[in-house]
């Protein structure tokens, strides 16, 4: 062994990592780096590890979970990145690493290529799908706007909703630029959605993501994953108007709706009132124009079937006619049936004994004042019995046939109107002529004979005595007038001088014919 081998001090690994350790980060403090992000971890613990190449070499990265908290832009594996730091060693591997403190995209071709990754990336799991979209309710009552309270854009909002359809509008503040502005929006729309029914701030209808427009940096915070997911988690339907016309961030594909600018978004969420009420006036025109063509349609129609319905005076003028027949043969019948048996009992009588005669004309006597008592009930009830089914046919037809008449006109209400006195007019001389019928068969009956001078002699038994040949002496005898009855008793006289005196019979046998004129004017 040389002398200078034996004199070099000696060394610990511990002492030559701490020295190489110094030396690098002494000569390395701060360091601009350009390279491809590969291998990007992110363990519980949350810092990050990667690896930052060219095509020639590799140097591990670091970044520590305070750093990357803050990062505007996080890494992604293939994207070009250019990160600010310092060099250090890692003793437990002996290989030196960068350890990062800002990192950003390698220029806007980076960026771009970073977004379109994402966007890949989220299209995959189904979050921009056209089955997720929601429709935006035609008349919301609530607006809920997420957006910077100072800015212009809530003025825009704002002025817009009250020239179009003035709305409840409720405003969650948030930054729209910078660190922190995605969490602060992403917690704003899960913070609507989390409003119920019985929270003191109403939960909107739909809400409206917005902000003015800016470059691709200024708008990066409405293209980071955590408020793409909420947009598309979203139960009440969401409206994104994020930048101008031209800009797209990737909140756009996840909304149901995308506005072109906040303005846009305003008139997308209402529609104008002065609209809506012209709409409504005109369909009430509408409304009374086509109910009014309706009624003239069914009156035509009713018209119509009005004119093929028979009228009232056809339904009961034959009923009418035949009663009105009957009516005036009825006393003319029985007049006719009352010369009939007048002359049917003269042809009977002259062919009688005088004895047989008085028995006979007493049996016709009774008999016709028996009918003359069935007749006048008899004669009433048919006249009842006819204005009972003249009111039935009027009852079941005047209803309905009324109704037509009404609302055809008064063409069918004046003969109906005509009807009633007509009736009540007949059926008052149909009774006059039934009081007649019934004073003449009063005057037929044996009470008006008495009441001429005769009188109607009647045994004990009360029965009619018709000769004297059966009479015995001392027998009761009853004579009734006209005036009331008295009573007598036979007596022997009498009885013998009708027995022994021919010329008397022959005077009785005479006596019918000077009494027929008068018996014949009883009939």
């Amino acid at each position: 062994m040389s002398t200078t081998q034996a004199n070099a001090p000696e060394f610990s690994v511990t002492e030559v990592s701490s020295a190489l350790k110094k030396t690098v980060e002494g000569a390395f403090s701060h360091v601009r780096v350009r390279g491809e992000v590969s291998g990007l971890k992110r363990p519980p613990s949350g810092h990050l590890y990667f690896d930052l190449k060219d095509d020639k070499a590799v140097i591990n990265g670091v970044c520590w979970k305070g750093v990357a908290n803050r990062l505007k832009y996080l890494p992604e594996d293939g994207l070009e990145v250019i990160v600010t730091g310092k060099i250090t060693t890692y003793a437990p591997r002996s290989n030196y690493q960068l350890v990062v403190e800002t990192i950003e995209p390698a220029g806007a071709g980076a960026l771009m290529a970073m977004l379109e990754e994402r966007r890949k990336k989220l299209a995959a799991e189904g979050l921009f799908d056209a089955e997720r979209k929601k429709p935006i309710p035609f008349l919301p009552r609530t607006i809920g706007v997420v957006t910077s309270p100072t800015g212009a854009v809530i003025r825009d909002i704002l002025h817009r909703l009250a020239d179009r359809f003035p709305s409840h509008v409720v405003l969650w503040p948030v930054l729209v630029q910078g660190d922190n502005a995605a969490p602060q929006i992403a917690r704003a729309i899960r913070g609507f959605n989390a409003l119920g029914d019985g929270d003191s701030v109403a939960r909107p209808d739909v809400l409206i993501v917005a902000r003015g427009g800016g470059s691709l940096e200024d708008l990066w915070a409405f293209n980071e994953e955590e408020v793409v997911r909420a947009a598309a988690e979203s139960d009440i339907p969401l409206i994104s108007a994020v930048g101008h016309e031209t800009d797209t961030t990737l909140i756009d594909y996840a909304s149901d709706l995308r506005a072109p600018t906040p303005t846009a978004a305003a008139e997308k969420a209402v529609p104008v009132r002065v609209d809506l009420l012209a709409g409504v006036h005109d369909l009430a025109r509408r409304r009374l124009q086509a109910v009014s063509r309706s009624m003239e349609e069914r009156q035509t129609h009713l018209r119509g079937l009005v004119r093929g319905l028979p009228s009232l005076n056809d339904i009961l003028g034959m009923r009418q006619q035949r009663f009105d027949d009957i009516a005036e043969r009825l006393p003319r019948a029985l007049m006719a049936n009352t010369q009939v048996h007048r002359q049917r009992l003269a042809d009977k009588g002259a062919g009688l004994r005088p004895a047989l005669l008085q028995s006979r004309l007493q049996q016709m006597v009774g008999m016709v004042d028996g009918l003359g008592q069935r007749l006048v009930p008899s004669l009433q009830r048919q006249v009842t019995n006819g204005q009972q089914r003249i009111d039935q046919l009027s009852g079941r037809w005047q209803p309905t046939v009324q109704r037509r008449v009404d609302q055809a006109g008064d063409r069918l209400t004046r003969p109906a109107e005509r009807l009633a006195p007509n009736v009540e007019r007949r059926l008052a001389d149909a009774s006059q002529r039934l009081e007649g019928v019934g004073r003449l068969l009063g005057s037929l009956g044996y009470q008006a004979v008495l009441s001429r001078g005769y009188a109607v002699v009647r045994n004990a038994d009360d029965a009619p005595v018709m000769a004297s040949a059966g009479l015995q002496k001392g027998e009761a005898l009853s004579v009734e007038f006209a005036d009331g009855r008295t009573h007598v008793q036979v007596m022997d006289d009498a009885v013998g001088s009708r027995k022994k005196t021919p010329p008397k019979r022959s005077a009785r046998k005479a006596k019918p014919k000077t009494s027929t004129p008068d018996q014949g004017d009883l009939f």
